[in-house]
Formats: structure tokens, C-alpha cells, sequence
């Protein structure tokens, strides 16, 4: 894009940026999200440019605004939960909508795998595991192995692994996106194949009651790490109108953003896991009330709120431009 065209289109929306004076920390952090966008392309087609100079200078005024005092920065750590998140999972929807697409044929692909072929489920899940789990159901105690350990080490040991396989599937995508869809299809097939296992001995839908309690945000967490690994891939594959090494480090970040993001969601996960999973015997009404108030949670925060809060940021923009 020429320098000229890229002033033409952006001169009054910057003009607004540069007499900003608002107080709202939202609205503020959403300008200086847009803004610092507009720096980055003129740093990486005009850098030497007046456009580029000026730009800073209005990006600095708003850093300065948004970091100006101790309360504010501590406000700052909250505010990339509150928004800057979301407005990536809004920003990236398309890659997970193709991360959730991915895992969800992966799933299907373990339980038809795993119906026509008996090995399959011990390939998968390995031996040991398998006939651990037949004695358990023998005993009448299908998910005792969710009580082998104590609550605090079961906890610590898989919060430690489910943050390691959400960071190994996001930087898998460094791979030109396919070692995260590699890692997608891989937790996929083994969770179709945990199931179908359970479902055809008549546990399926207890499994669904014990093991979503954490499974839900589990599931949902690696599903956005695999979205992550995507949009570092694309950064590579798709530059657009970017240079490709600028279209990299920028899918990088916000795909590391994204990723570093969701641990609260997996040590959330791990927390259920060691120390409400294990009591098989609750009832089944708060069973239910755990994975699916999970559930809402995630479609809220990852679908439905970026969407608003895009929406909201929209709005406010369009309203100071007509003012």
C-alpha cells in the first residue's frame, strides 16, 4: 500500500487519537491496541517516514496515559483478561473455529477407529492403562484412577503437563501450522477412543459425569492452544499485506499471548481434576452444575463477550467520528 493511500485512509481516525482525552480504561486500551497496529505497519513499509514519527508520538502519549502510575499498572495486568484476550479470540476467530473443526473430526476419527478396530483403544491408550481400567470396573470403581494420588501432587503434576502439551501444540505451529494440527488431531483420537471405551461398557454416560467435570475446560483449553499454534503458522504462510518476517513475529506474539493466556483455565482444570474428580460417588445434579456452568464459561469468554466487546469498541469509534 502506498504511503499517501495509508494516510488518506487512517488521517481522521488518527486526528481523533492525537485530541483523545477520555478517562475510560477499556476505551483506552482499545485505541492504543488499534493504534499500535497502524505503528507497526508504517514501521514496517515507511520507517523512515513522517507518518511513522508522528504515529509514535501519539502511541507514546497513549502508553504514558495508560502506565502513568502504580494502580494503573496493576490495572493494566487485569485489563489483558478483561480485553485484550478477548479481542484476540474475537481477532483470531476464524483460526479457532478451523482449531475446533480440526479436533472435533479427530474425535470422531478415535470412536469409529476404535469401533471396528479392538486394538485400537489399547494403541492408543496403551496397555497398562487399559487393563488398570478393567480391574477398576471389575471392582465396581470404573475411576479410581482419579483417587491413586494425593490431591495436592495430582494437581501440581497435571497442571505442570496440561500447560506443557498447550505450549508444545502453540509453538508446534512454528512448523507452518501443521505440528498444531498434528497435536489437535492426536488429543482428538485419544479422546474419541477414551470414550468409546467407556460408552461400550455401559459407563458412557457416567464417564460424562466424572471425567467432563474437568474435561470441559481441559478440552477447550488445548483446542485454543491449537488455535494459537495456527496463527503463529499463518504468520509464515499468509503475510498479507506485511513483510513475511513482520507477519511472523506478529502472529508469534499474539499467538504466545493467546497461549500464556489460557494457563488460569488449565490450572483451573487441574485444580477439578485433583480434587473433584476423584469423588465419583457426588450427585449427579452437581455434577452437572460443574461442567456446565465450564462450558457456558468458555462459549461466554471466548465467543460470545469478544464479540460484544468488539462491538462496544466499534461503537465508540464510529460515535467520536460522527461527534
Amino acid at each position: 500500500m502506498r504511503e499517501a493511500l495509508f494516510v488518506k485512509q487512517n488521517a481522521e481516525k488518527w486526528k481523533r487519537y492525537e485530541q483523545f482525552n477520555g478517562a475510560d480504561p477499556d476505551e483506552l486500551a482499545g485505541c492504543f491496541i488499534d493504534l499500535t497496529n497502524d505503528l507497526a505497519f508504517a514501521k514496517t513499509f515507511y520507517p523512515k517516514s513522517k507518518t511513522t514519527r508522528y504515529l509514535n508520538g501519539i502511541a507514546s502519549r497513549f502508553h504514558q496515559s495508560i502506565y502513568k502510575n502504580k494502580k494503573e499498572r496493576s490495572n493494566r495486568f487485569l485489563l489483558f483478561w478483561k480485553q485484550e484476550l478477548p479481542l484476540l479470540f474475537f481477532q483470531y476467530r476464524n483460526q479457532l473455529l478451523y482449531a475446533f473443526i480440526f479436533f472435533i473430526v479427530s474425535v470422531g476419527i478415535g470412536i469409529i477407529s476404535a469401533r471396528y478396530d479392538d486394538r485400537f483403544v489399547r494403541l492408543i491408550l496403551g496397555n497398562e492403562y487399559v487393563n488398570m481400567t478393567n480391574e477398576n470396573i471389575a471392582k465396581g470403581d470404573p475411576f479410581g484412577v482419579y483417587k491413586q494420588e494425593g490431591e495436592a501432587f495430582m494437581f501440581i503434576a497435571i497442571a505442570a503437563n496440561n500447560i506443557w502439551v498447550a505450549l508444545y501444540t502453540f509453538v508446534s505451529g512454528i512448523f507452518l501450522s501443521v505440528g498444531a494440527i498434528v497435536s489437535l488431531m492426536r488429543n482428538g483420537i485419544m479422546l474419541g477412543s477414551f470414550e468409546y471405551y467407556f460408552f461400550s461398557r455401559g459407563l458412557g454416560m457416567q464417564s460424562i459425569l466424572v471425567i467432563w467435570i474437568h474435561g470441559t475446560l481441559e478440552i477447550s483449553a488445548i483446542i485454543i492452544a491449537g488455535a494459537a499454534g495456527l496463527i503463529l503458522g499463518n504468520g509464515l504462510l499468509f503475510p498479507k499485506t506485511y513483510k513475511r518476517m513482520e507477519s511472523f513475529k506478529r502472529g508469534a506474539k499474539d499467538g504466545m499471548k493467546i497461549a500464556l493466556g489460557i494457563i488460569p483455565i488449565i490450572i483451573t482444570a487441574a485444580f477439578f481434576e485433583g480434587f473433584v474428580t476423584r469423588h465419583t460417588e457426588m450427585p449427579a445434579w452437581l455434577s452437572i452444575s460443574i461442567l456446565a456452568s465450564s462450558l457456558i464459561f468458555m462459549i461466554w469468554y471466548v465467543i460470545i463477550y469478544p464479540a460484544k466487546l468488539n462491538g462496544n469498541l466499534t461503537n465508540t469509534i464510529s460515535w467520536k467520528k460522527k461527534k
